[in-house]
């Protein structure tokens, strides 16, 4: 499995472990299926259940079959965090180079240069188990470009995701920049606030603090963690006796007490 390096807002690099093949093979597989699923049941429903003529309802079946699987993927990788069904089961996840979740801009551009992976002619043109044999065989000779791809490049990227600036991970071994904001704080009245400067720190800064703590503790190498200390107490100009651990661990615990009391 490849490892790729994000570059920071601290300008430390941590690092990631790609998604393996056969996880996003399966994951396109299990998308595939479930589209297939959505197209022969809205069908029955429309044309067998409730007996609706299709040469006299083309456009009913464009918005209620074709449309959806048309949008399937880039409205799932959105609303879910860079993940359709097919990636959340097998445990991947787009995100931006930066480590954050990608903008809605970047998730239309990978979607849109995958382009022969789109299933919107099932809706009004292939009826038939044999119009789908042949699709995915097209498909999947058409998918040869997207391996030699994946293959090629640095971060085991394809086309659209070179051209949007992101990268499949594989969420079962690191936690993505965008997801490690918050935190349990004691919340009994006791709390004291020890570093109150670090609301000048945004929410991605919060998010690489965290990790950086994450990965230094899983790697047992905290040489991140001494730069990261170092480039916030020149930044926000404070000094502490604790040790690096401690005090990045009391800066994010400062910040979320801070944040969810504005």
């Amino acid at each position: 499995m490849s490892v790729i390096q994000i570059n920071t807002v601290f300008n430390i690099d941590l690092e990631f472990e790609t998604a393996p093949f056969h996880r996003r093979l399966l994951a396109y597989i299990i998308d595939f299926f479930i589209l297939v699923i959505y197209l022969y049941s809205i069908k029955s429903l429309l044309y067998d259940a409730l007996d609706i003529n299709l040469k006299e309802y083309v456009g009913l079946d464009i918005i209620l079959v074709s449309l959806p699987m048309f949008l399937y993927s880039l409205l799932c990788e959105i609303i879910m965090n860079g993940q359709t069904v097919g990636k959340r089961i097998t445990g991947i996840r787009v995100i931006s180079l930066d480590g954050e979740k990608p903008t809605t801009g970047q998730f239309v551009l990978r979607w849109i240069t995958k382009f022969f992976e789109w299933p919107f002619l099932f809706g009004y043109i292939f009826d038939s188990v044999g119009a789908i044999v042949i699709y995915i065989f097209i498909t999947g000779l058409l998918g040869i470009s997207v391996l030699i791809t994946i293959s090629l490049t640095a971060k085991n990227q394809r086309l659209g995701d070179l051209a949007a600036g992101t990268v499949l991970i594989d969420t079962r071994t690191d936690t993505s920049l965008h997801d490690t904001v918050f935190m349990q704080i004691d919340d009994s009245g006791n709390y004291k606030v020890m570093f109150p400067e670090v609301m000048r720190l945004s929410d991605n800064d919060i998010n690489t603090i965290k990790t950086v703590l994450i990965q230094a503790e899983k790697r047992n190498n905290h040489d991140i963690s001494y730069r990261v200390e170092y480039k916030i107490k020149s930044v926000l100009q404070i000094n502490s006796d604790l040790h690096t651990m401690d005090f990045l661990k009391k800066l994010l615990e400062d910040y979320n007490y801070l944040a969810t009391r504005e």
